[in-house]
């Protein structure tokens, strides 16, 4: 999913700490290993790493902890603080530029009360087999605790009779979600690779997160984008003059990162603040960034951005504020989006009282907008909320053509960026080694090798319609008949837009597994469940920083896997056993056999770096840390800058080598809701279309602030942000009065798909006729025989709308929906989203 991108430099060693190593210093150095297992027996963590740093200074990658066991999550790298078997407190690393809160989590995770203890399995199933399972009770039946051996044996022959019966294509495994950091312990990794080894198996394409963006960027920049390496934060603070945060809230986004943070995105933004940079936030939420970092707000409607973008260069065209050197030279097509702006085809000028109308603003902002960026050396940094929507590929290229009409691609500051909110995209790469993980490896049979993946966020239609084809990129996907789901590091019933029509699709096949640590909503609608540790309870290695490649962290086992839990590496290998494939899927390494060929790996780049790094079991036993060197030319690296010195030398991945705002490809491809230059399209839900007479209130979704995603829904983090154990709804004082609710009431949030139950907190931090909910809270049904039952927690995706994007990218549409909200009156429900169930 999330691939780290590293920019190759010619740097070299001179004048570097720690690079002046002689031959007889390494050698004397590392002749003193050999006794570093016992010292590590002998001494404690702290004093080992003390020792070391002293007698081994040409070492300066290592960092040093202070007092506990080092480990880390998606926010952040930490110390453990352990008492016995029980971990008890955490401290922040030394280098942490913006510690996150949400590592004090680490010892709730563990002993949290709803883990699941044992392997365990649905009662009707395990009665009823296949044969008689009775489906349509997952999420309501009793559960059955079973031992390993049974529960390894169970999943082997389900596994074994659907690759025989049927084949790979019966199998679900893409195992979406972010899963927990660690190289070694990827569930979605060690999932695939058992499945590979059985034969093959059902995968997706692209993510929840970028579904759209991801797709339509190759045909217009030549690269995803929207995980590449932004222009240097130094770069960005010294010349930006002008930076517009486009649908994102970074300085809550960037807490987390898909690796270890490093955080330097934080600082980035607290720089430009302290230096004065003006900032300007486009979103109908106040959000926390804006408030923090004190930008401007312009609140246009939601969904609207295509249009208001479409205005602002209607008025840099009139204005004759754009740069036709620049469109010249580096993009091609233009002259038909200029056509389409200006009316030519079909008589409507689109100028900034046409995109006001459908923005719900001012036409003199959009024009003032324009100039001002314009006239400055603007960064536009745009979010992926404004593609997670119907037509979510138009936003993305047209902000693309926005930054290539003012010409400043390329340049110090300048242009655009799509990851400055997410794993502090644009702090500098470091240079250094890089771990990789275990691998997926590949089908062993040809017809697991001809499987085509389907998007992501089609999984309920692809359960539901076995057989039906769809449109996608240019080509066409016909969904397979899945039999079986198998669901390791992720949270299908949080990520899936129309809960209720999941957990109808979900009745569907005869078995699903899943790996998990807690009672989730989808752990419950499983037949199977397999308790897994926690990244606390099993010995790890990850990079720290997703695009500096900053730092490398041993991930310590802190305590004892709980109850019966155990790692997924050890549950994968036993299933393995049972199929006869023990030894190809372990390759005869245990954990830290694998950790060591990884460390060694990373250690060999690093030496071809000029970067001295231990070998692993001073490492690993010293407690330490590594932070690799920045070369000083790294922190002044600009986006497309190569390719607009040269654009004949450095061409882009596109059909012309250049920026494609007409893209002949997807002409081709005759989608009618996708065309060949970036238009604005009316919306399947919003504000002015028919749904909205019945459903006046647009919903804006976002990232909590106390939670990455669904993860630390079940801790006392809830204390902060939910409102009478719900999760919070923002409403606007206006909607407010409107229908009776006052702040702190219980609020039923209703649409013909579902309905919630949530607690108002009356703001003027939405614009009126916006309501925002946090995607992430656990699916909890009042009635769970009842599809379409009122959820007690608040999940918000029990009110989106599942379709997808376009015929493009098939893209998620999670942030948007039309609904009404009225005060609660009914019974008093208690929140059962972390309760255990019955037998469990």
């Amino acid at each position: 999913m999330k691939k780290n991108n590293r920019m190759v430099t010619a740097e070299q060693s001179e004048g570097q700490p720690g690079m002046q190593l002689t031959r007889r210093r390494f050698l004397a150095g590392a002749s003193a290993l050999a006794a570093i297992p016992l010292l590590g027996g002998l001494w404690p963590r702290s004093a080992l790493a003390q020792a070391i740093s002293q007698a081994l200074p040409q070492f300066t990658a290592l960092r040093q902890a202070q007092k506990g066991i080092l480990t880390g999550a998606h926010w952040g790298a930490f110390e453990a603080i352990v008492n016995g078997d029980k971990m008890v407190g955490v401290q922040p690393i030394a280098d942490d530029p913006a510690p996150n809160e949400l590592i004090e989590m680490a010892p709730h995770q563990v002993h949290a009360p709803n883990r699941i203890k044992y392997p365990m399995v649905r009662k009707s199933w395990l009665e009823g087999g296949v044969a008689n399972g009775r489906p349509e009770l997952r999420g309501r039946d009793e559960w059955v605790r079973i031992s390993w051996d049974k529960a390894f044996s169970l999943v082997a022959e389900q596994i074994s009779r659907l690759q025989k019966e049927h084949g790979p294509q019966s199998i679900y495994a893409g195992s979406y979600g972010w899963k927990s950091v660690g190289m070694f312990h990827n569930a979605r990794t060690l999932l695939q690779r058992l499945m590979n080894l059985t034969g093959g198996f059902v995968n997706y394409s692209g993510d929840y997160s970028t579904g759209a963006a991801q797709v339509i960027m190759p045909h217009v920049v030549g690269s995803v984008e929207v995980y590449e390496q932004q222009t240097a934060w130094p770069n960005v603070i010294d010349n930006s003059q002008l930076v517009v945060m486009w649908g994102c809230n970074p300085m809550i986004t960037l807490k987390n990162s898909w690796n270890l943070p490093d955080h330097v995105g934080l600082s980035g933004f607290e720089a430009l603040k302290k230096k004065g940079t003006r900032m300007i936030s486009i979103d109908p939420v106040h959000t926390d960034s804006a408030r923090t970092l004190g930008a401007e707000w312009i609140h246009l409607r939601p969904y609207t951005d295509s249009a208001m973008i479409i205005g602002i260069a209607h008025t840099l065209l009139v204005e004759k504020l754009h740069n036709p050197d620049f469109l010249k030279t580096y993009t091609v097509g233009f002259e038909k989006f200029e056509q389409y702006v200006m009316g030519k085809e079909d008589g409507v000028v689109k100028d900034a009282a046409w995109a006001a109308d459908i923005c719900g603003m001012d036409a003199q902002t959009i024009k003032t907008l324009a100039r001002d960026m314009a006239k400055n050396r603007t960064m536009i940094m745009g979010g992926w909320g404004i593609q997670r929507q119907h037509h979510g590929e138009q936003p993305h290229w047209l902000l693309v053509t926005l930054a290539a009409m003012l010409g400043q691609i390329g340049l110090p500051g300048g242009g655009f960026g799509f990851s400055y909110h997410y794993s502090s995209g644009g702090s500098p790469t470091a240079r250094g080694g890089i771990l990789g993980g275990i691998s997926a490896g590949s089908p062993t049979t040809e017809a697991g090798r001809k499987i085509a993946p389907f998007p992501v966020a089609r999984i309920t239609d692809c359960l539901a319609n076995p057989g039906k084809t769809i449109d996608f990129n240019g080509s066409k996907v016909t969904y397979p008949d899945i039999k079986m789901v198998y669901v390791a590091g992720g949270n299908t019933f949080h990520q899936q837009q129309d809960t209720n029509s999941l957990v109808k699709a979900w009745q569907k096949p005869e078995v699903i597994v899943v790996n998990e640590p807690y009672w989730t909503a989808t752990a419950k609608y499983a037949d199977i469940v397999l308790p897994a540790t926690t990244t606390y309870e099993r010995n790890d290695l990850d990079m720290g920083g997703d695009y500096s490649q900053l730092y490398v962290f041993p991930m310590h086992q802190c305590v004892p896997p709980q109850h019966e839990a155990k790692s997924d590496f050890d549950i994968f290998a036993g299933i393995a056993a049972k199929l006869g494939l023990h030894d190809a899927f372990t390759e005869g390494k245990d954990e830290m056999l694998w950790l060591k060929s990884m460390y060694d790996d990373m250690k060999t780049q690093a030496r071809n770096g000029r970067v001295a790094l231990p070998p692993f079991d001073m490492f690993w036993s010293s407690n330490n840390y590594i932070r690799f060197p920045i070369p000083e030319e790294n922190k002044q690296w600009v986006r497309f800058a190569d390719f607009r010195e040269n654009p004949l030398l450095n061409p882009l991945g596109t059909p012309s080598g250049k920026i494609e705002i007409y893209s002949d490809t997807i002409a081709k491809m005759g989608y009618e809701d996708c065309k060949a230059i970036p238009t604005w399209m009316e919306p399947h839900e919003w504000y002015r279309g028919p749904e909205a007479e019945k459903y006046p209130l647009s919903l804006n979704t976002g990232h909590p602030i106390n939670r990455l995603h669904s993860q630390l829904d079940n801790t006392p983090l809830r204390e902060k942000y939910a409102v009478a154990d719900r999760e919070a709804i923002w409403i606007h004082p206006q909607d407010a009065k409107a229908r009776g609710i006052s702040d702190g009431d219980l609020v039923r949030a209703f649409n013909d798909r579902g309905q919630i139950l949530v607690g108002a907190v009356v703001t003027e931090n939405v614009r009126s006729g916006v309501v925002r909910i946090s995607e992430g809270a656990w699916f909890d049904p009042a009635d769970p025989a009842q599809i379409g039952s009122l959820c007690k927690n608040g999940n918000v995706n029990c009110l989106t709308f599942d379709i997808g994007s376009s015929s493009l990218a098939q893209g998620n549409c999670g942030h948007m929906t039309q609904l009404e909200i009225e005060k609660y009156t009914g019974p008093v429900l208690k929140n059962t989203a972390h309760a255990v169930p019955e037998g469990a």
